[in-house]
């Protein structure tokens, strides 16, 4: 992203956060290196991540499709997220794009709602919330390696077989969901993935290759 366009946005976040207190968390991602895309952050401890932290699954699937949902679009509003420990977050991300409406970062917002939650109906419209369907659910980690292997864990728990009976077959399926979900715009996601089938890193390669082939012929 660019420095210019990062210290303009910057100062967003921190009115964001400040007018709606600390319950607001307020992240803003540069997403030219998604390992640590995390440039500015504000009440980090809603999710308990900090600068340099990387990209979370759910927006690095939908940046990895161009947008969010079947229609592409660049916001997504009032989806609910969880935490770690189980608390509820009320959470809005809009996708960043330059001139070429190439999508270059990602400002999302976790509100806390907790508290809220306690109080009952007296909150309920303020806390009405869109469900992400279980595929799309968003997990906030602090490692990039955690979301690596959280979306190879699902992709392989879809398979719903030991690795010990997954065959080709199942093993494409996997690297064909991993791919759809963002994880090879991650560095070190080749290594993982072959190490988590048990095979070769070359043969991850072979599978993308016959994905590839695959996809073209049932365009």
């Amino acid at each position: 992203m660019d420095k210019a366009l990062e210290r303009f946005i910057i100062p967003v976040v921190q009115t964001i956060s400040a007018t709606f207190g600390k319950n607001c968390e307020v992240v803003l991602h540069d997403l030219s290196g998604p390992q640590n895309s995390i440039v500015a952050i504000e009440n980090g401890h809603v999710t308990g991540r900090q600068v340099g932290g990387p990209i979370t699954d759910f927006a690095l699937a939908s940046w990895r499709h161009g947008g969010f949902g079947k229609e592409k679009r660049d916001r997504i509003v009032n989806y609910k997220t969880k935490t770690k420990d189980g608390r509820i977050l009320k959470s809005s991300s809009v996708f960043i794009k330059d001139r070429e409406n190439k999508i270059i970062g990602c400002l999302c917002i976790n509100y806390d709602l907790t508290g809220h939650l306690m109080l009952g109906k007296i909150a309920d419209d303020f806390c009405n919330l869109t469900e992400l369907n279980e595929e799309k659910e968003e997990t906030f980690v602090t490692d990039v390696a955690e979301i690596l292997s959280n979306i190879i864990d699902r992709a392989m728990q879809e398979i719903n077989k030991p690795l010990s009976l997954m065959q080709k077959e199942d093993n494409l399926r996997v690297t064909e969901i991993v791919d759809e979900k963002g994880g090879f715009m991650i560095k070190g996601s080749i290594d993982l993935l072959a190490h988590k089938l048990n095979v070769s890193r070359y043969t991850i390669y072979n599978y993308l290759d016959e994905i590839k082939i695959k996809k073209r012929v049932n365009q």
